[in-house]
């Protein structure tokens, strides 16, 4: 007897019929209690933070306050408590006038007028001034030099302003964990720092991504220790990070030293989002969880990287991703001539920039399995990457072999969002 599964695709919903009695697993992150009263919780953690004096210490009349936070490829529901910490600024004598909000876009694009304002919420939206940070052309400062040589030169909003970081925590292909100190670089950096600090993704010794990043990996990756010197450098005032749950509620906040309550979180990220597997499976098939998690290729190989966890080597991955504004970055595609005439690796090194290592792990990721990417994407521009494009599902469904039998099967219907832990890191 087959069961109906539905899985999110863009703003709506696909449906397949597999038989249960193949499926092995079906990742799912722990059960996890949502934060309920979300402005109780952001003042108890503002009067309470981790390994930071108290918010009301840190800030007073006469600061010029820069609040950093995520673009729109990373909604955080900021509007449920960033009028809390506006007003909370302003009962220390900071009226609105002397605060600025700076989206993070790193080497993302910009944001229209209606996307900041869904960002930060209407309110906040009509009182703050939203400014993007463009890593080609804002006003930008030098402050030094990493021990990896990374020359971090930042946007000159978050020098000489008291800093506040928000952002969210989640797992990442190179720098282990998103947040914390991804707020600065990549996310108002100029590009050549970005570059520098990114060229760590690759293995210095050989045509491959380096061994030393990964998913939730931290200790001695150099991607993220280059970050954090980077950051130290700027030395952000405050940290509130959010994790958020797979059904968009905020699961968990974290605040205070920019380093140390962000290494908190990412503990408590790791520990209820990484979903142990008994083995790996013939076919994965995974969602982004729909929009904006698949809002473009860019953000989809997040469930991408994290399918490939959960296949056996020669497998197939069914990824579900809208993809509605294509490969998200206009370079993305344009690898895929490097590719074709075999200097990929060398190309990359030589101009490396983030899209580019993103191409270069996905077309890793699908020589180690078939990949099978039903989206709006035309097929012909994933097929020089190895993977096998559909638009219609039900080809997609055929193209993996989802009726065939007598295969494992793992289901990842938030594949952005729960790690498929095989082996201990």
């Amino acid at each position: 007897m087959k069961k109906e599964y539905q899985f999110k695709y863009g703003e709506g919903y696909q449906s397949f019929l597999l038989n249960p009695q193949y499926v092995i697993q079906e990742l799912h992150a722990k059960a996890i209690q949502p934060v309920e009263d979300v402005v109780k919780e952001i003042g108890r953690i503002l009067d309470d933070p981790i390994a930071s004096a108290p918010f009301n210490t840190l800030f007073k009349a006469g600061d010029k306050v820069t609040i950093v936070v995520s673009d729109i490829t990373r909604l955080l529901k900021l509007h449920d408590y960033l009028p809390t910490i506006v007003n909370r600024l302003n009962g220390l004598g900071i009226p609105d006038e002397d605060m600025l909000i700076l989206t993070a876009t790193g080497t993302h694009r910009g944001q229209t007028p209606e996307e900041k304002k869904k960002i930060v919420g209407e309110e906040v939206y009509a009182r703050i001034e939203v400014v993007d940070h463009d890593c080609d052309h804002s006003e930008m400062v030098y402050v030094g030099t990493t021990p990896r040589g990374t020359e971090v030169v930042v946007n000159r909003l978050v020098v000489d302003r008291k800093v506040i970081l928000t952002g969210g925590i989640v797992h990442h292909l190179m720098a282990g964990f998103g947040g914390g100190r991804k707020s600065i670089i990549p996310g108002v950096a100029s590009r050549k720092t970005i570059a520098q600090n990114h060229l760590h993704s690759l293995d210095p010794n050989a045509e491959q991504s380096n061994p030393l990043i990964g998913v939730g990996a931290l200790i001695n990756n150099p991607l993220h220790e280059d970050m954090v010197d980077g950051t130290g450098l700027v030395n952000p005032d405050f940290l509130i990070n959010t994790i958020m749950h797979t059904d968009g509620r905020i699961a968990k906040f974290v605040a205070g030293h920019w380093l140390k309550a962000w290494e908190e979180g990412c503990a408590w990220a790791d520990e209820n989002y990484g979903v142990p597997i008994d083995k790996q499976a013939d076919l994965v098939i995974a969602s982004c969880g729909g929009f904006p998690k698949d809002i473009s290729l860019y953000q989809s190989t997040k469930t991408l990287f994290n399918a490939a966890l959960a296949v056996k080597p020669g497998g197939t991955i069914l990824l579900l991703a809208e993809c509605r504004e294509g490969a998200g970055a206009d370079e993305f595609f344009g690898w895929s001539e490097p590719l074709k005439e075999k200097t990929l690796d060398p190309e990359l090194r030589k101009n490396f920039t983030i899209p580019g290592y993103i191409f270069y792990a996905a077309v890793e990721s699908a020589a180690k399995a078939k990949v099978i990417l039903y989206s709006e994407i035309e097929s012909e521009l994933v097929k020089p990457m190895g993977m096998i494009g559909a638009n219609s599902f039900a080809e997609a469904i055929e193209l993996a072999g989802v009726d065939q039998e007598n295969q494992d099967v793992i289901l990842m219907p938030y594949g952005g969002a729960t790690i498929p832990l095989y082996q201990k890191r």
